[in-house]
């Protein structure tokens, strides 16, 4: 690295650090519903209906939280917190099955920054703000956070999966861009002791594991020590009178 590209780094850092300085956080009020659309519109290619922005500003089962800079919303995070019931069928998997159905999970509906405010780590400070909130204690039968996003979105998969978020599964054609079909992937984080559905590699590691614990070079010792204790008991019983009680 140069001097140059270390002085630029350098002046970027204090630049971002100037700026989440004077950011303040808030959640969204029916006032900001306008506002909300047109910032949703210019950063993501999916089409809210109305009566989804009225939700978000105005429900409170939404963890709805904004960032603002001098009063102007810069960036939001969008969450409703729901049970494991109530998941859809792509993501009916989402949690190991014996956890119960009223345990809940958090699904990230939106995360967006205005485009002259990105990499100052606004992003990050409104998904951290989340993640607190979720890991706190009067939210701990939350278990996992997850997420949908489209395949090509290579700057959104990189942000999460840079914060432990892990792909869960590959959903084809899960959205619909502009009358044409995308691919998206569902990614998810798991929390306050949330575990996911066993694969069949963590099956055989189990299986493993066991084998390994049972000494499979005793095995053959402990099978004839039983087969010499079936034996023993047959040819007891056999002395006894025939009409005794073969009670074991």
């Amino acid at each position: 690295m140069t001097d140059e590209e270390i002085t630029h780094d350098s002046m970027s850092q204090l630049q971002s650090f100037s700026i989440q300085r004077e950011v303040q956080l808030r959640f969204l009020s029916p006032q900001d519903l306008e506002e909300v659309k047109r910032l949703c519109t210019e950063w993501f290619p999916i089409e809210y209906p109305d009566a989804w922005y009225q939700e978000i500003t105005s429900n409170p089962k939404f963890y709805s939280l904004a960032a603002t800079y001098h009063s102007r919303i810069i960036g939001l995070v969008v969450c409703e917190i729901k049970t494991k019931a109530k998941l859809n069928n792509e993501d009916g998997d989402l949690l190991a099955p014996y956890f119960a159905s009223s345990t809940q999970v958090a699904y990230i509906l939106s995360l967006g920054v205005v485009v002259d405010f990105r990499k100052h780590g606004i992003a990050s400070l409104l998904l951290d703000s989340l993640l607190s909130y979720l890991t706190s204690k009067e939210c701990q039968n939350c278990k996992a956070v997850y997420l949908h996003v489209l395949c090509s979105n290579i700057v959104a998969i990189s942000f999460y999966e840079g914060r432990n978020f892990v792909v869960h599964s590959y959903l084809p054609y899960y959205y619909t861009i502009q009358g044409k079909p995308k691919d998206g992937y569902s990614y998810v984080l798991y929390i306050n002791d949330g575990k996911p559905p066993w694969s069949i590699l963590d099956y055989i590691s189990h299986c493993g594991s066991l084998l390994t614990k049972l000494q499979p070079c005793a095995l053959p010792r402990q099978i004839m020590r039983m087969v010499q204790r079936l034996v023993c008991r047959m040819l007891s019983s056999g002395s006894t009178d025939s009409n005794a009680n073969y009670t074991y």
